[in-house]
């Protein structure tokens, strides 16, 4: 409909440039006025023989009708405007549509044309709301669950991409990442000026990747956020229109930097021949390729189905309780709301994501056997810290695959019945007996909670922010 619009709009302009009517023009081609007068308002798609006859009768070449471009101003604000009012927000308003009619000036054509973008601008900034996010962000998890985890046409670009710079064994250094992202035309660079909602930025024009200086080497940080950046580029990712889209976009950019750092050839064989020795672990996967645990973690829920027929769950939990993030497709049954998302819900006090918390020695991982209403499961925990809180790192499987991992000789068993909230999260009878009504106390206000995040085109970045960024780059590179 777009084409049609601008193709009618380049009829109706060599037409009166012409200084022919619709009729006059209508009977020199065979055609009545009114016929021509739908294709001018972009209703009806000409013949091309018709188009040859109009470019002829009009002096000018077929080519010159058939140019993409709207050929003036205000052809091409009637086109927007025409374009606005098919939309399904402008639809929802249940608002009349506008004729740009002759007594329409530039000037209030331009101002409803702006305005008509300014209510998609704020429409597409308010996708972000909390509840919108969660709902996207479960249906993002069970659509993977289908999949198992697993994306094998990103492993496909990722080994596309090693083979490329020649690497074949091994973990991936920091000087091959950054022949990766000169190979894309990018250069990586160390800036302690991001943006504070930005983890990281891409200058299109100048082909330039910002990186934060706490990842410059000798971590894990730059190799596995300058891939998540170059993802972007490689996966043809445009801007998001729903936050669905960002969540999915983020989600492809983490699995196609995995996907570089632990290469699905050697990661498979890597774990098939610790599945033989019946001693798969997760820190072992993580050590071999110079990852985090959490990456290992992750990694290992994208080939454990599909490469080592192992149904698994993943979870990281803070040491609160609360889920961070979270997959399964073994069965287990992970805490939701309402909504069916699971994120800031709490797990079971006797699950192994909370009770590795307890132990005085965290530098190995913690296993444990869990028996639930859903059957018995086998739980490999690694706990950590950020600066602002304790974590826990979860891979899981049910009881029959357990003879595979390292630690099933373990003796920790435990028993839970959540959801039941007699399980863990009701205090006992003598308790409330002896506090209930003798006690106050004030929480802790997640501060988060009440702070919107900043909107723009990129959910959760600050578009003036990120642009004076980018401005001021671009002219000390000057």
């Amino acid at each position: 409909m777009n084409d049609l619009a601008t193709l009618g709009q380049r009829i109706r302009h060599f037409r009166t440039r012409a200084g022919l009517t619709l009729d006059q023009l209508g009977e020199r081609v065979g055609i009545a006025g009114s016929q021509l007068s739908l294709m001018e308002n972009g209703r009806r798609e000409p013949r091309l023989t018709l188009l040859t006859s109009i470019a002829e009768a009009t002096g000018v070449q077929l080519a010159d009708l058939l140019d993409t471009a709207p050929p003036t101003k205000r052809a091409a604000l009637e086109i927007e405007l025409e374009r606005a009012q098919r939309s399904s927000l402008y639809a929802s308003l249940g608002l009349p549509s506008i004729r740009a009619s002759k007594a329409l000036t530039d000037e209030t054509l331009e101002a409803i044309v702006g305005m008509h973008h300014e209510l998609a601008r704020r429409a597409r900034e308010a996708i972000a709301t909390p509840e919108e996010a969660r709902r996207a962000n479960t249906e993002l998890r069970l659509h993977m669950r289908t999949l198992d985890n697993y994306l094998p046409e990103i492993d496909d670009i990722a080994e596309k991409i090693l083979s490329d710079i020649g690497h074949t064994a091994g973990a991936l250094t920091h000087r091959e990442v950054s022949l990766i992202a000169e190979k894309l035309g990018f250069e990586l660079v160390h800036v302690g000026d991001l943006p504070h909602s930005a983890r990281s930025v891409i200058d299109l024009e100048n082909g330039r990747v910002y990186l934060p200086p706490a990842s410059i080497p000798g971590g894990h940080g730059l190799r596995g956020m300058a891939l998540q950046a170059l993802g972007h580029r490689v996966l043809g990712h445009e801007h998001p229109a729903t936050y669905a889209d960002f969540l999915r976009q983020r989600l492809e950019i983490n699995y196609f930097a995995a996907a570089v750092l632990m290469p699905r050839r050697q990661s498979v064989e890597f774990l098939q021949q610790a599945k033989a020795d019946r001693n798969i672990a997760v820190e072992d996967f993580r050590d071999a390729f110079g990852v985090t645990h959490e990456a290992a973690a992750l990694r290992f829920t994208n080939l454990a189905t599909a490469h080592l027929d192992l149904e698994v769950h993943f979870l990281r939990v803070s040491d609160d309780g609360a889920v961070a993030k979270a997959y399964e497709n073994d069965g287990l049954r992970l805490p939701v709301d309402v909504t069916g998302s699971t994120e800031g819900q709490f797990v079971c006090r006797h699950w192994s994501a909370r009770t590795a918390f307890t132990r005085t020695n965290r530098t190995t991982e913690f296993y444990q056997y869990t028996d639930t209403p859903e059957g018995t499961f086998f739980d490999s925990t690694q706990t950590g810290t950020t600066s602002a809180e304790e974590f826990s790192i979860t891979i899981g499987v049910p009881f029959a695959h357990s003879k595979w991992f390292r630690g099933r000789e373990t003796q920790n068993r435990t028993r839970s019945t959540c959801p039941d909230e007699n399980c863990c999260r009701r205090p006992s009878p003598d308790l409330s007996g002896r506090w209930a009504g003798r006690a106050w106390s004030s929480a802790k206000l997640h501060a988060h909670i009440l702070s919107p995040l900043p909107s723009g085109t990129f959910p959760g970045v600050d578009d003036r922010e990120l642009y004076e960024f980018l401005q001021s780059h671009s002219v000390q590179s000057d």
